[in-house]
């Protein structure tokens, strides 16, 4: 359990706290591209650790985040005119006096003052410097000079086209929700049903890469796993140890990247990212990206254990802009069903990603820690606890925070599961000493740099 100040310190993220301030060292998805598809589109609210600001892409295609109040009198600058001046200058046009402010931040107009005025000169907008990459508008709200180079975590080499990110939005504090993915036991609990009993078995029981259907069954078979960790330079990495029904070692590897990044454990090996990006303290995007693409490599799993469950997997298709829709809510019970709770699905809630809202959001907006009893299961979340602890009182003394320098190998970060052959050690999985990762990663010949 956390002290009350520990938790405080660990959830808080506004400016000037120490959470906040560790969080504003990062590159951080402040949102999607297909938010601000076209030039002169209509401009976007953005929350992001508790600031109000707005997004736009002006007249030549740049992005703009600047703050929500117009710096004159405090007006909405979401009501603004995205628009072109006639000097050919662009911007955000304050409905109220006509104000006009730039992508970054500096009025470029100020039609209500004196034409030989030059005290628009003197007046600008706060404003972020923003990144676009694999799907996200990228932004940096730290100290200019300490501002990092973008962290590529392949993202950067993927055309438009073959982008998938997409968010979620969920109604608990970042760390609440980040925990749920940094969890491996409760995948043998909370996403269950009495079906996986009568999965037959495929013969992929064996060292190597079992099937999804037969990993869900391991999941089942061995409800108490084993945890190891390592700690890495950006951050950790850590298994859950099952025994199969054949007396193997099955392992899921998953891991966890500074600040509130998450690769979760896929057969063979997964470079997709999940970010728990706090909208407030209350508040949380949950957002999911991919890196890179392996052609062929969904064939390793065989057939997915989604088209046999009872279970829904959240809606056929997102929102128009990428933000998928939510149908279940603490409003309506998360859709819970006590029939099929006592009779099919441990949880009782059909929509998959809704189990993890239904246990996350339930907690209350933030959970009291010092109330919690954690036990040996809990090991991976009591690292990312203490590591955040740590990084935000460094950063809080004037060190720098970690895992930000430009020659580190972010694309080198990937989780992994598999049945382990005798004396196989889990910590080769996903590295770029994995045989699956050579034979399928493309970019797996490149030279190593500091930190791979």
């Amino acid at each position: 359990m956390l002290s009350t100040q520990d938790n405080e310190l660990l959830t808080r993220v506004g400016p000037g706290t120490p959470m906040g301030e560790l969080l504003r060292r990062y590159w951080t998805p402040a949102l999607l591209v297909s938010e601000v598809p076209t030039p002169e589109c209509d401009p976007v609210r953005v929350r992001l650790f508790g600031e109000d600001l707005v997004a736009f892409r002006d007249t030549r295609g740049r992005v703009g985040l600047i703050q929500e109040n117009c710096p004159h009198r405090g007006a909405s600058l979401y009501f603004g005119r995205n628009e072109a001046g006639p000097d050919g200058t662009c911007g955000l046009r304050c409905p109220y006096h006509g104000w006009q402010f730039d992508a970054d931040g500096a009025c470029i107009d100020m039609p209500s003052e004196p034409p030989t005025s030059t005290f628009k000169e003197r007046v600008r907008a706060k404003a972020y410097p923003v990144h676009e990459s694999g799907g996200i508008v990228w932004t940096y709200m730290g100290p200019p000079d300490k501002q990092p180079p973008f962290r590529d975590f392949g993202t950067e080499t993927l055309p438009p086209e073959r982008t998938a990110a997409t968010k979620l939005h969920t109604t608990c504090n970042w760390v609440q929700a980040m925990e749920g993915n940094l969890d491996t036991s409760h995948i043998s609990w909370l996403h269950q049903w009495d079906g996986v009993e009568q999965i037959p078995d495929d013969g992929s029981d064996k060292p190597g890469y079992p099937t999804n259907a037969m990993s869900w069954k391991f999941w089942r078979h061995d409800r108490a796993p084993r945890l190891e960790i390592e700690d890495t330079w950006y951050g950790f990495k850590y298994v859950g140890i099952r025994t199969t029904p054949n007396g193997h070692q099955h392992v899921r590897m998953s891991a966890f990247c500074y600040p509130f990044n998450t690769v979760i454990a896929s057969v063979p090996f997964s470079t997709q990212h999940g970010l728990f990006v706090p909208i407030d303290d209350h508040n949380t995007w949950r957002y999911s990206f991919s890196t890179r693409e392996h052609p062929g490599m969904e064939e390793v799993g065989g057939q997915n254990l989604f088209a046999l469950s009872p279970f829904e997997f959240g809606p056929a298709e997102v929102g128009r802009n990428g933000i998928i829709p939510r149908r279940y809510t603490a409003e309506n019970d998360y859709g819970i069903n006590r029939e099929e709770q006592r009779h099919l699905t441990f949880s009782g809630v059909r929509e998959f990603i809704s189990q993890d809202f239904m246990v996350t959001e339930s907690m209350g907006r933030i959970y009291d820690r010092s109330q919690e009893r954690l036990g040996t299961t809990d090991k991976a979340i009591i690292r990312m606890r203490r590591l955040l602890l740590a990084a935000a009182k460094r950063v809080a003394e004037g060190q720098d925070a970690p895992a930000v320098e430009g020659d580190l190998d972010y694309r080198s970060i990937r989780s992994g599961e598999k049945i382990l052959e005798p004396g196989e050690d889990w910590r080769e999985l996903g590295t770029d000493a994995d045989p699956m990762v050579q034979r399928y990663d493309a970019d797996s010949t490149r030279t190593p740099v500091a930190g791979s």
